[in-house]
């Protein structure tokens, strides 16, 4: 027999088992979301690597009364997700020397009365180091002294955004999204809604539309983003290939200044950026975070060294705490031990 014919079995057996091993987190995933314990998944789900889709499915409905099936292509509110734009959006006003990060933000906002406006800095609103809970009360602790996440700190960088641009926050933001070519990405109003999905509340298993949205002009910078998943993966592409903001930016956005934890990253508490997180997880560490809110519940999550996205959208909340992200969490779990990771 020539070498090669003796080489061909070789080659078909290498090949077999690269697809096996590639195909496995698919299986894996595939199986997941067809589960209806602890919960159903109703959502999209989308793994990219080097910009190209490695997964890409949708699953579940859009309104629960008229089952229409979602679509890859849907729009979902990304509720907390939005935060991380808003520091974005900040940071390129801080490039045009507009915004210094280590000033007082009475400096921004001279409407603001309270005390603590002339000592707590631009920096702490955005890494949630600033300990302010109410417009109206003391502040929790000593500004830089501990981490309380809330939207508080994002609407008042969204006026900060306003006051300095001399824009509004959606004008920013929305041509952001056009010149990174986010087609389906756009600032929420009650008369802009596009293609958005419903929400829905659930509560064993049984889905309860959303009917009015909590999301206004205020709250916008914290919670207002309408986007895709695969708009998302655009967006994680641009941020973290230097195609939004300079590496100096970039640095200080991507570099922990606070710690935090929660469920989805681990039990341990975890750097946390400008409005990101910054995750060391089976010896991988990548960017995050999460969304919550008007029943909706998103993930994205950047790994620098693999070129790796993992964006889940659901358009349900549920009413268990302990389930809102278990699918989230899980398939983040499956793609971390797969082979789209380098080890």
């Amino acid at each position: 027999m020539s070498q090669k014919f003796r080489l061909f079995p070789l080659l078909v057996i290498f090949l077999f088992s690269f697809s096996s091993a590639q195909t496995k987190y698919i299986r894996k995933i595939d199986s997941l979301i067809t589960t209806k314990t602890p919960r159903t998944f109703n959502g999209v789900i989308l793994i990219t690597k080097n910009g190209k889709t490695q997964y890409s499915k949708a699953y579940g409905f859009q309104n629960v009364n008229t089952k229409i099936p979602l679509q890859p292509d849907d729009q979902f509110e990304i509720m907390s997700n939005t935060k991380q734009i808003t520091a974005v959006l900040l940071l390129k006003q801080v490039e045009q020397r507009k915004i210094d990060l280590q000033s007082p933000i009475k400096k921004y906002l001279p409407n603001l009365t309270q005390t603590w406006a002339d000592f707590v800095t631009v920096h702490q609103l955005l890494n949630h180091t600033h300990g302010i809970s109410d417009l109206e009360k003391p502040l929790l602790f000593k500004p830089g002294s501990d981490f309380k996440y809330g939207n508080l700190s994002n609407i008042l960088l969204g006026k900060i955004i306003e006051n300095v641009s001399h824009k509004t926050y959606t004008e920013l933001a929305n041509k952001l999204f056009r010149q990174l070519g986010m087609k389906n990405t756009f600032c929420y109003s009650k008369e802009n809604r596009r293609n958005l999905v419903s929400g829905h509340m659930v509560e064993n298993n049984i889905f309860t539309p959303v009917q009015e949205s909590f999301i206004n002009n205020e709250n916008l910078p914290a919670d207002g983003v309408i986007t895709t998943a695969k708009d998302l993966s655009i967006w994680n592409g641009n941020l973290h290939k230097g195609k939004i903001l300079s590496s100096k930016m970039y640095q200080v956005m991507t570099t922990p200044s606070a710690m935090s934890q929660h469920d989805v990253f681990g039990k341990e508490k975890m750097g946390y950026g400008y409005n990101i997180r910054i995750v060391k997880d089976q010896n991988i560490q990548y960017f995050g975070h999460t969304g919550l809110g008007d029943g909706f519940a998103s993930l994205n999550i950047y790994i620098p060294e693999s070129d790796v996205s993992i964006i889940i959208l659901e358009n349900q909340m549920n009413e268990d705490s302990s389930l809102y992200y278990y699918f989230e969490t899980e398939i983040k779990n499956i793609i971390l031990k797969s082979d789209l990771i380098k080890k």
